[in-house]
């Protein structure tokens, strides 16, 4: 700002001395109006997307991202996107990265027709913590399930679990979820009818549909990155059996499945993040896997819950992990640090939330600590927030 009003009065000058006075007065009003900006509450460098009157959010002076690496807060919503408010809350926050649901995939409802890439480049258009960088916006996309409000899902519903999938399913679907989310189904991730459905496209379909893949969409939105679920997916025992009969590796599988992800998206977007979720020994065995993403993280270090759809529910938050399994996450974890990828962690804790933040801190991991709906932001932010 300081050097565009130099060279406008600059150039004033040169074409006449006379016009000095209203250039002076310009670079008045712009110094007050970015001294306004300090003022108002909002931070340094940021200012309203909307009017005083409407809802507001902040925009960085440079549209520049916050880098992977500088990210110091993260927030994780995938429910109530649509929900009034929601947004304003979201572009308003201070959080570097933000992990949300795509939404328009969500053919149970009109939120198919929600408008994603708007909602994209609002958040993209608010400040990150620094108020000189932009927020990252990264999608979330479950890669090991399929799941029957999706926009590919043509089949039957409500199959009870005991038996064998329906007739009219694919073969790649193999089981219920083992967390008891309903309608999330692993999959057979390395069949290529289910990688069309991920990476490289499903012709046909609803002509409202201008995307192939969730991945597509994903690109098309605008989103800076992927956030891949259910990576995991290759420890589970319906997904360990199927591989077994089909002569394959789960984990090689698994981590061939996520090159392709990359690959696929980088060709289209040099510089698309790809995020795993869960799954921290996968490195163990396949250290090629820190070839093909940018971060990892890891749910439920010290704190988990029940899974659940109300934000209310006592159980979806504060139940103490075993001192075993949190040791073994970050011993596996520090892998992933040796290597200089950053690790994130959200920890579903509200009574023990200082506890999960000092925690997490301690070893270097970047904590969100919310409750397991995801359906809003968290009540417990972080220290400093």
């Amino acid at each position: 700002m300081r050097a565009l009003a130099m060279f406008a009065a600059a150039t004033a000058y040169r074409v006449a001395r006379t016009a000095l006075p209203l250039v002076l007065a310009a670079v008045l009003v712009v110094a007050i109006s970015c001294g306004n900006q300090g003022a108002s509450g909002l931070g340094t460098g940021q200012t309203p997307l909307r009017d005083a009157g409407g809802e507001a959010a902040r925009r960085p002076q440079v549209a520049e991202p916050l880098s992977l690496d500088r990210v110091r807060s993260w927030a994780y919503q995938l429910q109530d996107l649509t929900a009034p408010g929601a947004l304003d809350a979201l572009a308003a926050s201070r959080y570097d990265l933000l992990v949300l649901e795509p939404t328009r995939t969500d053919w149970s409802s009109d939120e198919r027709a929600f408008d994603t890439h708007g909602m994209v480049e609002r958040l993209q258009a608010s400040a990150a913590h620094d108020g000189r960088h932009r927020k990252l916006v990264v999608a979330y996309v479950d890669i090991g399930q399929a799941e029957d409000w999706r926009w590919y899902w043509t089949w039957s519903h409500n199959w009870d679990c005991r038996r064998s999938p329906p007739d009219d399913w694919p073969a790649y679907i193999l089981a219920c979820d083992p967390d008891g989310w309903g309608g999330d189904y692993p999959v057979a991730y390395w069949e290529d009818a289910w990688k069309q459905v991920m990476i490289y496209g499903v012709e046909g379909g609803a002509s409202d549909r201008d995307y192939l893949s969730a991945l597509d969409e994903v690109l098309r939105d605008g989103f800076d990155g992927i956030y891949l679920d259910w990576v995991e997916g290759y420890e589970d025992e319906a997904v360990v059996e199927a591989a077994e009969e089909a002569g394959r590796d789960p984990a090689a599988e698994m981590v061939s499945f996520m090159r392709e992800i990359h690959d696929y998206a980088r060709a289209r977007h040099p510089g698309f993040l790809v995020i795993q979720q869960n799954a921290p020994s996968l490195v163990e065995g396949h250290p090629e896997v820190l070839e093909v993403i940018d971060a990892v993280a890891q749910e439920a270090v010290w704190y988990d819950g029940e899974a659940a759809d109300d934000w209310n529910d006592g159980d979806g938050h504060d139940r103490g992990q075993a001192p075993d399994l949190s040791a073994f996450y970050l011993s596996s974890l520090a892998r992933y640090q040796k290597a200089g990828l950053p690790v994130l962690n959200c920890e579903y804790a509200v009574d023990h939330a200082e506890e999960a933040y000092r925690r997490s801190l301690e070893h270097g991991l970047v904590p969100y600590v919310t409750r397991t709906p995801l359906s809003r932001l968290s009540t417990t932010p972080p220290p400093g927030y």
